[in-house]
C-alpha cells in the first residue's frame, strides 16, 4: 500500500454509523453524520470518474460496474475482445486511487509459485550461514490484474482463488496475508477459446461482476484516435488511498436496506434455480444450474454502492435492477438446447426481470 498523497482526498477520522436497517422506508432526511459521509463517498466518486475520463474514452458503465465493486471489496471479471482499453482502465484505476499495482501475464506454463511468491535459499558471506528467505509474488499489490486467466492451468488459478477469497497466500508451511485493500481484476478473451482452461464455477463465483467490455461508439472511436495518434498525454490526480478506500467500504456496508428490497434480491436469484417453487416455467427448459446464495449478497451490497455513489441513503429496487446482469450472467448456467437456440444468460436475466414483481 501506498503512503499518503498531498492531493488524495481527505477524509474524517471517524464517521457515525448509518441508520439500522428496518422494514418501515428509509427516512428522507437522515442525520448529518449519514448525509456528510455520503456526500463524501458520491464527491469521491464523480471526482473519480473525471480523471478516468481523462484517459479512458467512454465506457462509463464499465467503470462505474468496476468502481462499485472495489467500494464493495470485490473481484471482477472483465470478458471483451482485445484492444478495448481494458489493462489501460485499471492500470489508470490505481494511479488514481494511489495504489500499488501488479500485472501477470497468466500463460499455461505459470507455476503457483510465479505468482504467490517463493523461498529462495542466501548466504551470508561474512558468516557463511544459509537460511531461506521469502520472496513476494505480484500478487502482493493492492491491484492485481490477471491478464487473460483462463489460460493459466487450475492449479494456478486455485492458488489465485485462495488470495481473492481469504486474502492470504500459502507458500510451504507458510502462509502470508495480502496488503489491504486488495482487489483482483482478470480479464478474458470471449473469442479465442482454444488452448484455454475454463474458469470453473466456484471460481467465478468469487468474482462480484462478470462486466462485458463492449466496442465503442463512433463518436467515441473518432475521441479514441485522435487521443492515441497524438502528443495527448493525460495527468490525473490522485484521489484518495488505501486507508481512505478502506473507510469508504465501510460507509457502503453501513448503507440500510428495507426489506422489500431485500425481498426482491432474495425472489429474484430464487428465480433462477430451476424447479424452484413458484419459478417461471421457462426457467427449468433454459436454465441448468441457477445463482446461489453469494448472488443474493453481492445484490445487495451492489445495490448499496449504487445508492451512495448517486448521493441516496437508501437502496431501491431500481438499484438492484441496474446490477442484476453483472451479478448474474455468470452465476446462470442455460442448457445445452438453450445456448443451441441462442439464448444467453442475459436474456434469461431480461425475462426474469420482467418476471419479478418490484415496487420503488
Amino acid at each position: 500500500m501506498t503512503d499518503h498523497d498531498d492531493n488524495t482526498i481527505p477524509l474524517a477520522n471517524a464517521t457515525p454509523p448509518l441508520s439500522a436497517p428496518s422494514a418501515s422506508p428509509v427516512p428522507s432526511s437522515p442525520p448529518g453524520g449519514d448525509l456528510q459521509a455520503v456526500e463524501q463517498l458520491n464527491r469521491a466518486y464523480r471526482l473519480m470518474a473525471e480523471q478516468l475520463g481523462k484517459v479512458i474514452v467512454g465506457q462509463a458503465d464499465v467503470i462505474e460496474q468496476v468502481l462499485t465493486a472495489m467500494f464493495c471489496q470485490g473481484h471482477i471479471l472483465l470478458v471483451g475482445v482485445p484492444g478495448l482499453a481494458k489493462t489501460l482502465l485499471v492500470k489508470t484505476i490505481a494511479d488514481v486511487l494511489h495504489l500499488s499495482f501488479k500485472r501477470v501475464q497468466f500463460t499455461p506454463d505459470l507455476m503457483p509459485s510465479d505468482i504467490t511468491g517463493t523461498d529462495v535459499l542466501e548466504e551470508d558471506k561474512a558468516t557463511g550461514k544459509r537460511s531461506f528467505r521469502y520472496v513476494k509474488g505480484p500478487l502482493f499489490a493492492n491491484m492485481v490484474l490477471a491478464d487473460e486467466i483462463n489460460r493459466t492451468p487450475p492449479k494456478t488459478q486455485a492458488a489465485l482463488l485462495e488470495a481473492m477469497q481469504e486474502h492470504r497466500v500459502t507458500a510451504g508451511e507458510s502462509t502470508y496475508d495480502l496488503p489491504l485493500p486488495f482487489f483482483v481484476l482478470a480479464t478474458q478473451n470471449p473469442i479465442e477459446q482454444e488452448g484455454t482452461y475454463p474458469l470453473p464455477e466456484a471460481q467465478l463465483d468469487r468474482f462480484m461482476f462478470m462486466t462485458i467490455v463492449r466496442y465503442p461508439t463512433a463518436d467515441e472511436e473518432t475521441r479514441i484516435m485522435k487521443q492515441a495518434t497524438s502528443n495527448y498525454r493525460a495527468q490525473v490526480t490522485r484521489l484518495l488511498d488505501g486507508p481512505a478506500i478502506l473507510k469508504l467500504q465501510d460507509i457502503v456496508r453501513r448503507v440500510p436496506v428495507a426489506e422489500h428490497v431485500y425481498a426482491y434480491a432474495r425472489d429474484l436469484v430464487r428465480a433462477t434455480r430451476p424447479n424452484e417453487p413458484g419459478s417461471a416455467s421457462f426457467v427449468s427448459d433454459l436454465v441448468q444450474w441457477g445463482a446461489g446464495p453469494r448472488a443474493s449478497i453481492y445484490l445487495i451490497l451492489a445495490g448499496k454502492a449504487r445508492a451512495i455513489l448517486n448521493g441516496r441513503v437508501h437502496v431501491t429496487t431500481e438499484d438492484i435492477l441496474n446490477v442484476a446482469h453483472p451479478v448474474l450472467r455468470h452465476r446462470i448456467l442455460p442448457t445445452f438446447s438453450a445456448e443451441a437456440a441462442g439464448m444467453t444468460s442475459d436474456k434469461i436475466i431480461d425475462r426474469l426481470l420482467n418476471e419479478i414483481p418490484k415496487t420503488k
